[in-house]
C-alpha cells in the first residue's frame, strides 16, 4: 500500500522533537509517504538538532492559514462549516478570551482540509491531544481525512474535552498502560480503539556506547537530560549528590537542558557548595546528548508530579548501556524492572536516590550488569522498527483493504 500520511506535531520542530523526526524517517523506510504538518513555525533558535532546517522546509503550517483556503467555498458548502461550529459550541464553557481562541481554530481546520485534498492524504496522525486534536476533529467533520491522536501524558496536562477530541478518531495511541486506563475510564474509549505504544529509537546508534567506561570504584559521573523545570526534580538530585559527597563518594553531576528553573538550580548548587561538582550545560544537540551518554556512568531522572509518560531520555540511556535511576512516574514502572535493568525510586525520595548512587558508585559489577541488562531491554522493546510497524499496521487496518 502506498500510504500517504500526514504527521502532525505542534510547533515542529522544537528541541524535544528529535524522536518525531526519527519516526517520520522510519515510516518512510517502510514505504509510507509522510508529509509533516504543524500548527505554527517555531523560532529558529528553539531547535539545535541538525534535522531542523530540513524539517521546516518539508512541513506545512496550518497557522496562520493560507488566505486562499479561507475562501475555498467548496470546503464550506453543504453545511460542513456548520458542523465545525456545532462542535465548538458543544465544548465545555470557557472564558471569552479562550472562546475566541477556540473559534480561531476553525480557520486552521479549513486550511488542513484543503491541504489534505491537494496532497491526497489518506490519514493524519497527530502527536498531540491538545488544541491540534480539536483542529483534526473539526477537519474530519468538514470532510477532511481520518485521523488518530497520541496521548503523551496524563489527561490533565492536555486540557478538557478529550471525549470530543477523540470521538471521531480512528484510534487513539497512548504512551503506556497507565494512560490506557485513563482513556478507557475517563474518556470512555473502547479498548479495541487504543494502541499502547512508545516513541522508539534506533538502538543500533547507541549499541557501542560505553565500551571504554572506566568503572572506577567510589567514583560516579551522573547525568540528567531534561528541561530545567521544577517538576524534573533536579533539586532532589542535588540533595542526594550533596549527601553522597559528604559520605566520601567522588561524584560529578552533569545537568543537560534549558528552561525557567535554571536560576533556581544554580542557586541551590551555590547553597550546597557544589561548584565544581555540578555542570549545567544548557541545551544540547542530539549528537552532544549521545556524546554525554557515552561518557557518564549512570543516568538519573528524578521527575515528580504529572507530565512524564514514556521518557525518551530513559530509553536512550538504557540503550547506551547506562544504569538508570528513575522516579516511579508515568510508564517508568513498565520500562524498568527494578534491580534487573534499572532502579526505581519514589518521587522526591532523596534518601532512595542516594542509596542507588552509593550502590552504583561502590559496586562496579552491579553497574556493569544493570547497564548491559538495560541495553538488552532497550534493543528488545524500544527499537523504532517495532514501534513504527505497529503504528503503520494500525493505520492501514483502520483504513480498510479497499481504501485505494
Amino acid at each position: 500500500m502506498n500510504l500517504r500520511l500526514g504527521y502532525l506535531v505542534p510547533e515542529f520542530p522544537s528541541q524535544t522533537h528529535v524522536f518525531f523526526w526519527r519516526e517520520i524517517q522510519a515510516l518512510r523506510r517502510l514505504g509510507a509517504q509522510v508529509f509533516p504538518l504543524s500548527t505554527r513555525k517555531p523560532s529558529p533558535m528553539i531547535c539545535r538538532h541538525e534535522f531542523a532546517t530540513t524539517a521546516v522546509s518539508e512541513t506545512h503550517y496550518i497557522f496562520p492559514p493560507a488566505v486562499a483556503d479561507l475562501f475555498a467555498w467548496r470546503i464550506m458548502a453543504g453545511g460542513n462549516l456548520g458542523r465545525a461550529i456545532k462542535y465548538l459550541n458543544e465544548l465545555e464553557p470557557v472564558g471569552f478570551k479562550n472562546s475566541l481562541r477556540r473559534y480561531a481554530l476553525v480557520t486552521s481546520a479549513v486550511d488542513l482540509v484543503s491541504w489534505a485534498r491537494r496532497q491526497n492524504i489518506d490519514h493524519v496522525h497527530a502527536q498531540s491531544c491538545a488544541d491540534a486534536a480539536h483542529v483534526l476533529a473539526m477537519a474530519r467533520l468538514m470532510g477532511g481525512p481520518p485521523y488518530s491522536v497520541t496521548l503523551h501524558g496524563d489527561l490533565e496536562v492536555y486540557g478538557a474535552d478529550q471525549r470530543s477530541k477523540m470521538r471521531e478518531a480512528a484510534f487513539v495511541c497512548v504512551v503506556g498502560n497507565h494512560l490506557r486506563r485513563q482513556v478507557i475510564e475517563r474518556v470512555g474509549i473502547n479498548a479495541d480503539r487504543i494502541l499502547v505504544t512508545s516513541m522508539g529509537l534506533d538502538t543500533a546508534e547507541l549499541a557501542s556506547f560505553g565500551q571504554n567506561r572506566s568503572y572506577t570504584p567510589g567514583t560516579l559521573h551522573i547525568a540528567t537530560v531534561a528541561r530545567l523545570h521544577a517538576a524534573k526534580g533536579h533539586l532532589h538530585a542535588l540533595a542526594a549528590m550533596h549527601a553522597g559527597l559528604q559520605s566520601g563518594l567522588n561524584l560529578h553531576y552533569t545537568i543537560a537542558g534549558e528552561g525557567p528553573f535554571r536560576d533556581a538550580i544554580n542557586l541551590r548548587v551555590q547553597e550546597l557548595g557544589l561548584e565544581g561538582r555540578v555542570t549545567v550545560t544548557g541545551t544540547l544537540s542530539e549528537i552532544e546528548v549521545f556524546e554525554l551518554l557515552s561518557k557518564v556512568d549512570t543516568f538519573l531522572l528524578p521527575s515528580t508530579g504529572l507530565g512524564e509518560a514514556w521518557p525518551v531520555s530513559v530509553m536512550e540511556a538504557m540503550s547506551a548501556g547506562l544504569p538508570v535511576i528513575a522516579s516511579e512516574i508515568g510508564a517508568t514502572p513498565e520500562m524498568i524492572t527494578p534491580g534487573k535493568d534499572g532502579f526505581l525510586v519514589h518521587q522526591g525520595d532523596e534518601q532512595a536516590i542516594l542509596e542507588k548512587i552509593s550502590l552504583l558508585a561502590h559496586n562496579v559489577d552491579v553497574r556493569r550488569r544493570i547497564g548491559e541488562a538495560g541495553r538488552r531491554t532497550a534493543q528488545e522493546r524500544f527499537d523504532i522498527a517495532g514501534t513504527v510497524n505497529k503504528l503503520r499496521d494500525t493505520i492501514e487496518r483502520s483504513l480498510g483493504p479497499g481504501h485505494r
